[in-house]
């Protein structure tokens, strides 16, 4: 599965409604997600992804758009 797809049902079971968004969108600023469901995020997308996302990774810039959010995992899964 391409991971930006599998990024997209990630937020979508956290955001638990369907998500229609540019991949550049902002998740916060559209009302998708606010700040308390960032760990549920980071929580998905460890177990999605198979990894660990250390504490001092949870900073919410990050986890703005799915396009960083897919930024994020490429640089975490080549390590």
């Amino acid at each position: 599965m391409d991971r930006e797809v599998q990024i997209h049902r990630i937020v979508e079971e956290v955001a638990k409604k369907p998500v229609e968004v540019d991949r550049n969108e902002s998740l916060f600023e559209s009302g998708v997600l606010d700040s308390f469901a960032l760990v549920d995020l980071v929580s998905a997308l460890e177990q999605g992804f198979g990894i660990k996302i250390p504490d001092s990774d949870l900073i919410p810039q990050r986890f703005e758009s799915i396009a960083r959010i897919e930024q994020y995992l490429a640089t975490r899964l080549q390590g």
